[in-house]
């Protein structure tokens, strides 16, 4: 079987495992209780602001494993690797809550944002009313919408939803066909997956090829395969906002390190 085969076959197992998942939950946590917990979850923290400032913004990516590379990261302290990436800048971060092919949990997402000040996404394979109200819930400040796994009237409802819960979500999309379709519900933050999901092919060109097409009063991401200062530079200078960085960091000893090398402090600082 070809790669692309291969890999065409894990997305559509992550959304099967996921479907199946949410189903079960639904009828053990009904949205009722789901909308209870909205209501003593945290205040929500200004994620569009934190994505928006001046400077290289990172949204630092927290992710025990990927169906791409396996475990990463083990053991996994989601509240101390949280701690070290805000301390040393990061501007916002994204936790993975996908439990059998990243080894996310909601717990982590809950242990991250327990010990930070910045504003957390929750990074999820989303399709359900339900697990918006459950993102709410367990205290994120917006979550991940990825076009190519939804139909248009999903993207309208989950995006409306988010908004009357005061969670922006990040709508992510890798063509240009999949742009059209975010901008035609008017999402408002924009990440350019450089990875295809179908391939699992990295290209960061993907990024210059669809900015130009991105309104400049949308928040612009790109996201995966970004390696060094040098990328983030020109990306910058292409008109994108804000950077999502998981894996880069998540198979280093030291994060911290590797997001001050990524910020341009290791080499301002001679290092």
């Amino acid at each position: 079987m070809c790669a692309q085969a291969n890999a065409g076959t894990v997305l559509d197992r992550i959304l099967e495992s996921r479907r199946a998942e949410v189903e079960h939950r639904k009828k053990v946590l009904p949205e009722t209780a789901l909308k209870y917990g909205v209501q003593a979850a945290s205040a929500l923290r200004d994620f569009v602001g934190a994505l928006s400032g001046p400077g290289i913004n990172i949204m630092a990516e927290l992710k025990p494993a990927s169906p791409s590379r396996g475990v990463m990261r083990e053991p996994f302290d989601a509240a101390a690797l949280a701690q070290t990436l805000e301390a040393t800048g990061a501007a916002a971060l994204s936790v993975l809550t996908e439990p059998e092919f990243f080894r996310g949990s909601l717990k982590n997402l809950r242990d991250a944002r327990s010990t930070v000040k910045v504003p957390v996404l929750r990074k999820d394979f989303i399709f359900d009313r339900w697990q918006v109200w459950e993102t709410r819930a367990n205290d994120a400040d917006s979550f991940l919408l990825i076009v190519r796994t939804l139909s248009d009237t999903q993207l309208k409802e989950l995006l409306a939803l988010g908004r009357e819960l005061g969670m922006e979500p990040v709508v992510e999309v890798h063509t240009r066909e999949e742009l059209n379709r975010a901008l035609a519900v008017e999402a408002r933050i924009i990440g350019v997956n450089n990875r295809n999901l179908r391939t699992l092919e990295i290209r960061t060109d993907t990024s210059f090829e669809l900015i130009d097409a991105i309104p400049e009063e949308c928040i612009a991401i790109s996201e995966s395969g970004i390696r060094t200062h040098a990328e983030l530079l020109k990306l910058r200078a292409a008109g994108f906002d804000a950077f999502l960085i998981g894996t880069r960091l998540m198979i280093s000893t030291d994060p911290a390190a590797v997001l001050e090398e990524l910020l341009g402090r290791a080499t301002a600082q001679g290092k």
